[in-house]
């Protein structure tokens, strides 16, 4: 079972940056698996934005606005990171960590999710 657990969100002006981390634990069912971010806006739905592959480390950014915001981990995917510079009031949303075994790069229906971090971005 693999646990993930954000942390980094809040208030911020417009402008500012945040950056958020997910914590990793626990162990994949797979050799390779990948590790990303979603996020859902207010009466939106949930989007992807970004992940990272275990097998290469290449990451992959959706079409989404927030795919901006470069993704990071440490060595040994233990904590990955979502730089937000910049921000503005658009990228208001719940931010999800999610993890699935298996892939290159998270599908639509990761494995694993996170309880989500809280970003707001207003004067």
């Amino acid at each position: 079972q693999v646990q993930l657990v954000e942390s980094g969100g809040g208030l911020v002006q417009p402008g500012g940056s945040l950056r958020l981390s997910c914590a990793v634990s626990g162990t994949f069912t797979s050799d390779y698996y990948s590790i990303g971010w979603f996020r859902q806006a207010p009466g939106e739905e949930r989007e992807a934005v970004s992940c990272i592959s275990s097998l290469d480390r290449s990451t992959f950014r959706s079409d989404s606005r927030a795919a901006r915001f470069p993704i990071s981990a440490d060595d040994g995917l233990d904590t990955v990171y979502l730089q937000m510079d910049n921000l503005s009031p658009e990228d208001t949303a719940v931010y999800y960590c999610a993890a699935e075994a298996g892939v290159h790069h998270l599908s639509d229906h990761p494995d694993y999710w996170g309880q989500g971090t809280q970003v707001t971005v207003s004067s």
